[in-house]
C-alpha cells in the first residue's frame, strides 16, 4: 500500500466507516426480522424494511447508543482538560504546560478561524466538545421519539392508553434505555485510562511505549 494513497492516509476513518456501515445494517436487517416476528405474534401487519427504518423500534435501538457515544465523548473531551490519572496514555502530564494548553498562533496553514480570530477562534477553541454537544442532543432527542413512538405501539397492541409526549418524558422505560448504555460509556472510557497505566499494544497511539515505567504520563 503506498504511503501516499488515499486510502493509506485515510485508512483509520475508512475502515470504521465501513464498519458502522455494515454492523448498522446488520442491526437493521436483524431489529427489521425481530420486530415483525413480535408483530405477526400480536396479530398484525408486518414492515416493509423502508416502514421499519423509519419506525420507533429501529429509530430507539440506534439513537439510545449514539446518545451514548455522544455523551460519553463530549464529557471525555471537557474532563481530560482539566483531570489528571498518573501513568496513564490518556491522561495529560500531572504538571507543566503542553502544546494544547497554548493560546492558538496565526500562520499561513493555521485553520481559517485562528487566521480570522475574533468570536471565530473563540467557537473554534471549542468546536469539538460543542459538535459532541450537538450531536448527544440531536440523538437524545430522536432516541426519544423513537422510544415514545414504540411505547405508544406497543400500548396500543396490547389495548392500553397512550401517553403524550411530555408524559413519556418521565417514563422509566425511557431513562433505563439511557443509563444503561450510559453507564457501559464510562466504563468503557474509565478501562482505558486505568488499564493503560500498567498495560501495553506496541504500536498504538492509545499505549505509552512499552518501555515506559508505569509511573509516567507520555
Amino acid at each position: 500500500m503506498s504511503k501516499n494513497g488515499f486510502f493509506y492516509r485515510n485508512s483509520l476513518g475508512i475502515v470504521l466507516i465501513a464498519l458502522m456501515i455494515v454492523t448498522l445494517s446488520g442491526q437493521a436487517y436483524t431489529g427489521w426480522i425481530t420486530e415483525n416476528k413480535e408483530l405477526v405474534e400480536e396479530g398484525q401487519a408486518p414492515l416493509s424494511i423502508g416502514e421499519y427504518l423509519q419506525s420507533g423500534h429501529f429509530l430507539q435501538a440506534t439513537f439510545e447508543n449514539w446518545e451514548s457515544e455522544f455523551l460519553q465523548m463530549m464529557l471525555y473531551v471537557l474532563l481530560t482538560i482539566s483531570l489528571r490519572q498518573k501513568g496513564s496514555s490518556e491522561s495529560k502530564k500531572l504538571e507543566g504546560e503542553e502544546d494544547v494548553d497554548k493560546e492558538p498562533t496565526p500562520h499561513p496553514d493555521a485553520p481559517w478561524p485562528v487566521r480570522k480570530g475574533g468570536i471565530w477562534l473563540s467557537i473554534y477553541k471549542h468546536s469539538l466538545s460543542i459538535a459532541f454537544g450537538i450531536l448527544f442532543v440531536v440523538s437524545f432527542v430522536l432516541h426519544f421519539f423513537g422510544s415514545f413512538h414504540d411505547f405508544n405501539l406497543e400500548q396500543s397492541i396490547k389495548g392500553k392508553p397512550t401517553v403524550e409526549a411530555a408524559s413519556y418524558l418521565f417514563e422509566s422505560r425511557f431513562w433505563f434505555e439511557s443509563f444503561q448504555n450510559w453507564q457501559s460509556e464510562f466504563m468503557a472510557v474509565a478501562s482505558i485510562v486505568i488499564l493503560s497505566i500498567w498495560l501495553r499494544e506496541k504500536g498504538s497511539p492509545e499505549s505509552k511505549p512499552v518501555d515506559m515505567p508505569h509511573s509516567e504520563n507520555p
